[in-house]
């Protein structure tokens, strides 16, 4: 369903420099797959969602995909401050979607009472699961979520987490999310990809076996810490 092939990505520094960030990245994201993207902070992970979004094209390489729809959450909520909550959600359906069920999407979110309420209304926390609704509002095939349970306390973010996991399950979307969380990543994902290096490349591509138990995941979280140490802490 989605191929990336990123062979690199610079950035111009104010000198006229050139900074290689990403380097010889590839992977692909068949349906039903919910793939995790780690590494440290300021590593490349947003970069590589935004190339694989279309939003970057300056980049060596090609993105490839079969079509279908794409539903995406970035770090920033991105709300429209003048539209209510329900407006925010009708505002990314375009002709020939079909029309999203918002009271229906806010449940899910665990937030039924604030369609009618506008963005400055809302905590972070509280902006950030209606972006996650509005990510689901055009019934995507692909799924792009950037640190979508950041500023949720973790009983939330498993919640939200699960609502991932179901719809993926539903659907048959393909997920691909950036996370810090190592321990929610093995719960929720299928495949792990762990960005490392400067430039950044792909370190790691390593399956989650299905329906792994708590000790499975333990010993896999032991493994990836041990071979990189940023995974042991907040990345």
């Amino acid at each position: 369903m989605l191929d990336v092939r990123i062979g690199r990505k610079t950035y111009v520094a104010a000198d006229g420099s050139q900074l290689v960030v990403l380097h010889n990245i590839a992977f692909s994201v068949a349906r039903g797959e919910v793939i995790a993207l780690l590494g440290p902070s300021g590593i490349g992970k947003s970069t590589t969602l935004r190339i694989l979004l279309g939003l970057d094209e300056a980049f060596d390489g090609e993105v490839r995909r079969d079509g279908g729809r794409t539903g995406v959450m970035f770090q920033e909520p991105r709300l429209l401050p003048w539209l209510t909550v329900a407006a925010n959600l009708r505002l990314v359906v375009t002709e020939g979607m079909p029309q999203p069920d918002i009271a229906a999407l806010l449940e899910m979110v665990r937030l039924p009472k604030v369609g009618a309420l506008h963005p400055r209304q809302l905590s972070l926390g509280m902006a950030r699961r209606v972006a996650l609704a509005r990510a689901l509002a055009v019934s995507p095939d692909v799924l792009v979520l950037d640190e979508p349970f950041a500023s949720l306390d973790p009983q939330l973010a498993a919640a939200l987490a699960d609502v991932v996991e179901r719809w993926t399950r539903d659907t048959g979307a393909a997920v691909l999310l950036a996370t810090h969380d190592l321990v929610q990543a093995l719960q929720l994902a299928s495949r792990v990809l762990i960005l490392a290096g400067a430039p950044a490349t792909l370190a790691a591509d390593v399956a989650v076996p299905p329906g792994s138990d708590a000790a499975t995941r333990a010993a896999l979280h032991a493994t990836l810490v041990g071979r990189f140490s940023f995974l042991g802490s907040s990345v």
